[in-house]
């Protein structure tokens, strides 16, 4: 009897289990599949696929909701941490696309979507956006890329104010001192090249100046005749 009863309790473990293995490996395909759309949506964004982007990054918050609703139940899988990975990512495509268009940046309630990893995503979008300010100083829009920096700036000066554990930050930190390196990387950048460019119209209007001025070759003297 008692044995049994056993293999009842056991069945009904088996059965609980098997329904979170289910619900988590679903979790992490669509969490996966999640990143991929987002890294996808970024490279877009980077060639001014402006469209394309704004469709991936909404198929990726789908597959978000699908993970999040997977494990909703579950608790313990709910904070393993690999959808909070992709809430990441999800929250950086967002973020870079708002910088880069000049929109309001979205808040974590509208993106619905843990603060922890909302913080550490923005961090990740002000260092991602280094790279869209690399190809406006190659295009020559500085003014563009000046406003760009200063966004990464302001990201960067609040974030900072959060001096919290990593356990309590999925370490913030970390990623503030990333991005810190990325910005005094940026701003040299666009100081040599605004220097460069400054230097570059100083000598053009040097030499528009000089080609405007008469001739100041002395007047042609006729050989005597011998």
């Amino acid at each position: 009897m008692q044995g049994n009863h056993w293999s009842e309790i056991a069945e009904r473990i088996r059965n609980q289990l098997e329904e979170r293995h289910q619900a988590r490996e679903e979790a992490l395909q669509a969490c996966r599949k999640a990143i991929q759309l987002c890294a996808r949506a970024i490279r877009s964004l980077h060639r001014r696929e402006f469209d394309t982007c704004r469709t991936l990054l909404s198929e990726a918050h789908q597959q978000i909701l699908h993970a999040r609703a997977r494990l909703m139940p579950y608790p313990m899988l709910y904070h393993a941490g690999f959808l909070q990975d992709a809430e990441k990512e999800y929250v950086e495509g967002e973020a870079l696309y708002a910088i880069v268009l000049g929109n309001a940046l979205p808040e974590p309630e509208e993106l619905g979507v843990e603060i922890t990893a909302y913080l550490n995503g923005m961090a990740e979008a002000a260092s991602e956006c280094r790279r869209y300010v690399l190809d406006l100083l190659r295009a020559g829009e500085l003014t563009h890329a000046e406003t760009l920096l200063q966004v990464m700036d302001e990201i960067y000066d609040e974030l900072i104010t959060f001096d919290y554990p990593d356990a309590v930050t999925m370490g913030l930190r970390r990623s503030c001192d990333a991005l810190r390196a990325v910005l005094e990387r940026t701003r040299s950048d666009l100081t040599v090249t605004m220097t460069q460019k400054q230097l570059e119209a100083a000598l053009a209007a040097a030499l528009d100046t000089l080609s405007s001025q008469p001739s100041l070759n002395p007047p042609e003297v006729s050989a005597k005749p011998s």
